[in-house]
């Protein structure tokens, strides 16, 4: 059974700075494609970033600067450091796991203050 479990989100005021954290298990973790995903309220869900393997990563470009995406194949953990936070930033954080098939974690909320 596949699970991609999130935690780390919360409240913060807007410059701050939040971890996420996504723990894999039931995937083949050092070949998945592991990303960061969000929706805010009214919105599509929207790329934040992906990791394709230890140094290989992509970054939507409002993210690019700001965020960081890594992983710890120790771990089968993957990480996404955000700072400078903005209130635009609000949305529903998501997980995702790509091998042959697709897997979605069940979301962490991240709310920035003005």
């Amino acid at each position: 059974q596949v699970q991609l479990v999130e935690s780390g989100g919360g409240l913060v005021q807007s410059g701050g700075s939040l971890t996420l954290s996504c723990a894999a298990s039931g995937i083949d973790f050092r070949r998945a494609i592991m990303g960061w995903y969000r929706q805010a309220p009214g919105k599509q869900r929207e790329l934040v970033a992906r990791i394709i393997s230890g140094s290989i990563t992509d970054y939507a470009d409002s993210m690019k600067g700001r965020f960081t995406i890594s992983r710890d194949y120790s771990k089968n953990t993957i990480f996404l450091q955000m700072n400078s936070l903005k209130p635009e930033d609000t949305a529903v954080y998501y997980c995702n796991a790509r091998t042959s098939l697709e897997y979605w974690g069940q979301g962490t909320q991240v709310t920035v203050s003005s």
